[in-house]
């Protein structure tokens, strides 16, 4: 399931813009392609003199930072059969982060690795 994107700022404005021009909530609903509930809400916000733009999406930071995920990658080089067991307690000493190994297995992933045998290695291009 994707996840829909906020309508940008320079939108919002122009809505609100229309609405300022004497177009009714419907018109600029159907002409900017927006629900009547956004055009509502946008223009309640203009009219509060609260900003437009979109607040950022709810949830927690990630747990493993760029820093240590190059720390990770590091590792997978170095020490290709290491356990998820001892890449997480490598994270817990060098990026002083405490994360389970399923975080890591997923991260792993993400990056492009897969469990072959007893050693991790890169993806190949061919491989689904």
């Amino acid at each position: 399931m994707r996840r829909m994107n906020a309508y940008s700022e320079d939108l919002r404005k122009k809505i609100v813009e229309a609405l300022l021009r004497g177009t009714t909530k419907s018109e600029a609903a159907r002409a900017f392609g927006v629900s009547r509930s956004s055009v509502k809400r946008y223009a309640k916000l203009a009219e509060d003199g609260r900003p437009l733009a979109p607040k950022k999406r709810p949830g927690s930071k990630p747990k493993i930072d760029e820093r240590a995920r190059s720390l990770l990658e590091a590792d997978l080089e170095g020490r290709p059969a290491a356990t998820l067991s001892e890449r997480r307690e490598y994270l817990g000493r060098l990026a002083g982060i405490s994360v389970s190994e399923s975080t890591v297995s997923r991260m792993l992933r993400r990056l492009g690795w897969s469990r072959k045998k007893d050693r991790w290695e890169r993806r190949s291009a061919t491989s689904s």
